[in-house]
């Protein structure tokens, strides 16, 4: 099964977010193990550091990154991409570009916690704990 993790999912872990690093974490380790082929967007890192930019300087950015490619794919944004996302209706043209991105690579799936941003998605969405409750039932 492969799906495209949204930014949130990873800084969840990243910032060991008390209310939803448990779930996060879960989606992660679905991901290194094999057990589920795990992509994010390219446009995920300069998210990242942006967010995280107080606490890290260039050698921990570094870390960050290998570390996160060590587990997932990351998929590049092409300039089709950028156009595809203009054109749709999204409030946010940040979740438009993880849903075109998903789209694109053929993801089952965008696994987020802003279920909701992604209502008119051609790629289903789904909560960390509802895709751990699907991988449960097959494995």
């Amino acid at each position: 099964m492969r799906i495209l993790v949204d930014t949130n999912i990873l800084l969840d872990v990243l910032c060991n977010r008390k209310e939803f690093v448990d779930m996060s974490a879960k989606v992660w380790k679905c991901c290194e193990t094999g057990i589920a082929d795990g992509h994010i967007s390219a446009l995920s890192i300069p998210n990242i550091v942006y967010i995280l930019r107080k606490e890290l300087d260039a050698e921990k950015t570094k870390e960050i990154i290998d570390r996160i490619g060590l587990i997932f794919t990351f998929d590049d944004l092409r300039a089709e991409d950028l156009k595809k996302a203009a054109a749709l209706e999204y409030t946010d043209y940040e979740d438009a570009l993880q849903s075109v991105c998903a789209e694109r690579i053929k993801a089952d799936y965008i696994v987020t916690r802003n279920i909701k941003d992604f209502s008119d998605s051609s790629v289903p969405a789904m909560s960390p704990m509802d895709f751990i409750a699907i991988i449960g039932e097959i494995i």
